[in-house]
């Protein structure tokens, strides 16, 4: 049983779509990072950096104690480890399908969030900040839509943990000041995706969350989550 810490942000998105579609048994437990949930000592215990997702594997396939991962993109490598599925066997198509997971867990991820930040959350609008990573935006979704030329998912013809990682980190694109008409290949295996039954069923699940917060007017959650500092 996978036990999955869960809150319906694009990383954690990331591994709903996975269980969905592979019916990995899993239950979910949700830490609600407007509260600060994520700081609190069990969780800490399973996700050090204070981070949202993680999972327990209470089975894992060797045998023996539970194992917990943090990081998004090592969940998914992990799960589709103990699964067998979304990643290729070979040595050529699994690398192919990491190449593209670290390049949405080094990049789309971390420069689309903080034009997420800078655009929309940031109490002080700075004209350089928004520039710089809604251009930075712009530059990844060109990569990604000519990656996408000729193929119906990210590393070929198959369904990868690659899109899985990358499609969550799209659906906010009007937000971050994208259009989606701009970048034909990526608009067709968006919607190929957005489509798939366990994609609604992984994001009907986000909004059956309680306690749901908006960022641009809850000021404890906005303290929660950018007030961040080292902790001893």
């Amino acid at each position: 049983m996978i036990e999955l810490y869960y809150w319906p942000t694009p990383n954690g998105h990331k591994i709903t779509l996975f269980l969905e579609e592979s019916g990995l048994a899993y239950t979910m437990k949700p830490v609600n990072i407007g509260r600060g949930d994520q700081f609190k000592p069990a969780y800490l215990a399973i996700s050090p950096n204070n981070k949202m997702p993680a999972i327990v594997d209470t089975a894992p396939v060797s045998g023996g104690e539970p194992i917990t991962v943090f990081e998004s993109g090592a969940i998914l490598q992990y799960l589709a480890e103990k699964s067998g599925r979304f990643l290729p066997a070979d040595t050529r198509g699994k690398y192919k399908v990491l190449e593209w997971v670290y390049w949405q867990v080094g990049g789309l991820g971390p420069m689309l969030g903080q034009n997420h930040h800078f655009s929309r959350y940031a109490p002080d609008k700075i004209p350089y900040a928004i520039e710089r990573y809604v251009n930075e935006t712009r530059r990844l979704y060109g990569v990604l839509d000519k990656q996408l030329e000729g193929r119906a998912f990210i590393a070929g013809r198959d369904y990868t943990i690659a899109d899985m990682a990358a499609y969550p980190w799209i659906v906010p694109y009007e937000s971050q000041g994208m259009a989606l008409e701009d970048f034909p290949h990526l608009k067709a295996w968006f919607e190929s995706i957005r489509d798939r039954p366990a994609t609604k069923r992984a994001y009907a699940l986000g909004e059956e969350i309680k306690d749901r917060f908006d960022l641009t007017t809850d000021e404890d959650a906005r303290k929660v989550l950018f007030g961040q500092g080292a902790k001893r």
